[in-house]
């Protein structure tokens, strides 16, 4: 029998302090913001109805068929046009039966030797794949810009260069679209477009001699620049997957802190955006903590603002109890901000600015293929800590996004956009596509399990059914300019979507992050991360949909919309995995043998193959081993393996991912943030050595034998 692997950290979520402090502003320290009298999906159960009356979740999810248009394909994903089946091992508890001629095979597009935990400061990957680091933290990518040099840092230089601590990833094609810049003949092989975002700056490794409490301005200007997200034109190598960035490319562009935004939707000029800088509300500088994103069928990216709340100050001097009370539902408290940027921008002084902290938290969408354009904040999609945002397309083209909202205890929603995509590629068409999202419907989710609650044992014991699983439905919240919310008008509802939704009655859950659907059956994938809250004295307890106390490993929630229909108010659930060591009687991996299973920890980005495996990134593994990225079969004789394809190194967290039919790409976020480290003393040498700084990078990976991925 494996011993359970050992524990490395007893700091929450299994982080370094240092990544607490600078990613999310101690979040984890500070009083869960959401202190709403919801009720938990445990407590309904009993007054649920008769599980026989219950459309069963597991029938289902299991016979979901592919939404045709509405499948929207990811990058380096292939849309089928027939649901994957689940295989004769689909329901918990039921491990599969391995009768088929490829018994003891890994699923396609999962064949590989999976690597095993460890903590090795590098990039391990399976035995015969190779590796390159396609760009890192302050490589030049605009015209103009010098090379990296850690003791000239400069904000001008930095705003021409790749940002820091990339996160979320995505490849588009680079060719010519409309009479649009960038086509392949620009020069330098390029083929593709690499758009990343960059969450948030770690001073303590940028800058040699750096004084928390006495940061220069010349340091914050530098770390406004490193924010935001990147745009840069790649070429592949056509015997390997290795990419290389080529920099100067017309479409390159760089967005920061400072880059200004156009705010749309039905919040836009609403009196809660107005500042002294912007009377009319509706132009924003800058966008912040960037985290994952999604990539539209029109062409363009949306990238999700999260953990906002940490960069502004003096909360803690605001005497009006309702907007206290507001700021605290968000996280934002205290004195001076972990960076003291208020010191060198008013904005950023709750006391001189109330209302800027209102224009951060929503999603922003770019459009990589015009340099020039202005990048959008859709208020139509609600405030809150966006993690992503990956929309689909219903049969007659309306846009559908899931979110989730990165916090303790809070909740996931979906958007409807009213307005149907053009499929033409008419400069009145992009005009049309680019508005979509400026207008529709936001929902939030509330989960009910089919359990009696007394089956929910709170250590991840399967009910007496086989299921951790039920029904669920989604709230309305507002649409247009028409609020479902008794006692808050439309733009309350949008710019206080938390508040909306604790009156919806939604459904606590533990830390919903990636939410994506599945491009081959339309099943919806929901990473929740962890919650070691769940279950503390005065804070919700189990539920079927979260049913461990003190959450160490999170899980991952898989659900259909009722009738296959991403518009459907109804929707069936089950836990497709409960993550955590297989040793451990209450973790689950879709009914398939834990003894064959790579132990998987604190799940976060999610993302799909072109054969419809899902793919998975973590961040604050808390089995002993570095961050990871796992590949786990949803359907088939092989549901609920999960097989483990590479780990980043010390202190790092694994970002992106991005699976094609060659190469898989993933952000190796933060490496090096361990407690105690600085430029001075360095706890990572990647990816360039001893005596180097420690550069967050991006890392394409592929088989080198020239097949595709898992082949």
């Amino acid at each position: 029998m494996r011993k359970p692997l050992p524990l490395l950290t007893s700091h929450p979520g299994g982080r370094s302090a240092m990544t607490c402090r600078y990613r999310c502003g101690d979040a984890c320290f500070h009083e869960v913001p959401n202190t709403s009298a919801n009720e938990y999906a445990g407590d309904v159960i009993a007054r649920a109805l008769s599980r026989r009356a219950v459309l069963r979740a597991g029938a289902v999810v299991g016979t979901a068929t592919a939404v045709g248009a509405g499948a929207v394909a990811g990058p380096g994903t292939t849309p089928a046009s027939a649901a994957a089946p689940t295989g004769r091992g689909g329901r918990h508890g039921q491990a599969p039966q391995h009768g088929d001629p490829h018994h003891g095979k890994a699923a396609k597009g999962l064949r590989f030797t999976p690597v095993a935990p460890n903590t090795a400061d590098e990039v391990t990957v399976p035995e015969g794949y190779g590796q390159n680091v396609v760009i890192r933290w302050g490589e030049p990518i605009l015209r103009g810009a010098p090379a990296f040099d850690p003791t000239r840092q400069s904000a001008e230089a930095q705003a021409g260069q790749f940002g820091y601590n990339n996160d979320f990833l995505t490849l588009l094609p680079l060719h010519s679209r409309g009479g649009a810049r960038g086509g392949a003949g620009h020069g330098g092989g390029a083929d593709q477009l690499l758009v990343a975002n960059h969450e948030y700056t770690n001073e303590e490794l940028m800058f040699a001699g750096y004084d928390p409490e006495k940061p220069t301005r010349g340091q914050v200007e530098i770390a406004w620049a490193a924010h935001g997200l990147s745009v840069v034109a790649v070429a592949g190598q056509r015997r390997t997957g290795a990419l290389r960035a080529v920099p100067r490319h017309p479409l390159n562009r760089r967005i920061t802190a400072t880059t200004p935004f156009e705010v749309t939707g039905p919040a836009a000029g609403s009196r809660l955006l107005r500042t002294s800088a912007d009377p009319r509300g509706r132009r924003v500088l800058g966008t912040l903590n960037n985290c994952s994103g999604g990539t539209t069928p029109w062409g363009t990216v949306l990238s999700g603002e999260e953990n906002f709340n940490q960069y502004f100050a003096h909360a803690e001097q605001v005497t009006d109890p309702e907007r206290a009370a507001t700021l605290k539902r968000y996280g934002v408290v205290g004195g001076a901000s972990q960076r003291r940027w208020e010191r060198f921008d008013d904005r950023f002084d709750l006391t001189k600015e109330p209302n800027e902290v209102h224009r951060f938290g929503w999603v922003v969408e770019v459009d990589p293929y015009d340099p020039d354009s202005t990048p959008r904040k859709h208020t139509a999609l609600g405030r809150f800590k966006h993690e992503a945002a990956q929309p689909r397309l219903t049969r007659d083209g309306h846009a559908v996004v899931y979110m989730g909202d990165d916090e303790r205890f809070d909740y996931f929603y979906k958007f409807v956009s009213k307005k149907a995509m053009r499929r033409g590629k008419s400069a009145e068409d992009r005009r049309h596509n680019l508005s979509l999202l400026d207008e529709g419907t936001l929902y939030v989710a509330k989960l009910t399990g089919n359990s009696p609650a007394d089956e929910i044992d709170g250590k991840g014991t399967l009910p007496e059914d086989g299921e951790f699983d039920g029904t669920g439905r989604w709230i309305p919240l507002a649409a247009g300019d028409r609020s479902f919310v008794e006692g808050m008008s439309a733009e309350e509802v949008y710019v206080f979507t938390r508040l909306a939704a604790d009156k919806a009655g939604a459904t606590k859950m533990d830390r919903p992050e990636d939410i994506e659907p599945s491009p081959r059956t339309g099943r919806v994938y929901v990473a929740l991360t962890n919650n070691t809250d769940r279950g503390a004295a005065g804070k919700a307890g189990p539920d079927e949909a979260n049913p461990r106390r003190a959450n160490k490993h999170g899980q991952v929630l898989e659900f259909a919309e009722r009738g296959d229909d991403p518009q459907s108010l109804r929707f069936s659930w089950r836990l497709f995995l409960v993550c955590g060591d297989p040793e451990d009687p209450g973790t689950y991996f879709g009914g398939f043998p834990k003894d064959e299973v790579s132990p998987i920890s604190c799940p976060d980005n999610v993302t799909f193959d072109g054969y419809g495996n899902l793919w998975l990134s973590t961040d604050g593994n808390e089995l002993g081993s570095h961050d990871g990225l796992f590949g786990v079969a949803t359907a088939g004789e092989r549901r609920g393996q999960v097989r483990q394809f590479l780990t980043v190194p010390t202190g790092a967290e694994t970002c992106g991912p991005l699976v094609q039919d060659r190469r898989v790409l993933v952000a190796v976020q933060h490496p090096g943030e361990v407690d105690g480290a600085s430029v001075e003393k360095p706890a990572s040498t990647w990816p360039d050595g001893p005596g180097k700084y420690v550069r967050p990078s991006v890392v394409a990976v592929w088989p080198e034998d020239g097949s595709d991925v898992g082949r």
